[in-house]
């Protein structure tokens, strides 16, 4: 299993939006990538910009295939004026 997980900080003007964005991504990537597994959204409770992405992939290559998609390259679009920063982690599940 190939773990993905992303830490992001959003401009506080934005949080609505980009919640419903991160939401309908992982729905989406949920329901249209067979080897998506796992994509959960995540608010911190103490810091409401602060926004955490747990996401579980059959392999690195279903991950690529994630980022060339048409539902991930519109949330990318979306998002991009929002994000203050992005932090990108890559894991193997063992």
């Amino acid at each position: 299993m190939y773990i993905v997980t992303v830490e992001f900080v959003i401009h506080s003007a934005y949080l609505l939006p980009f919640l419903d964005a991160a939401l309908e991504n992982a729905d989406a990537s949920l329901h249209h990538e067979a080897e998506c597994h796992q994509f959960e959204v995540s608010q911190s409770h103490d810091t409401p910009t602060h926004f955490f992405f747990y996401e579980a992939y059959e392999n690195e290559h279903a991950f690529q295939q994630h980022l060339e998609s048409q539902h991930f390259l519109t949330f990318v679009n979306r998002i991009q004026d929002w994000v203050i920063s992005k932090n990108v982690k890559s894991w193997y599940a063992c």
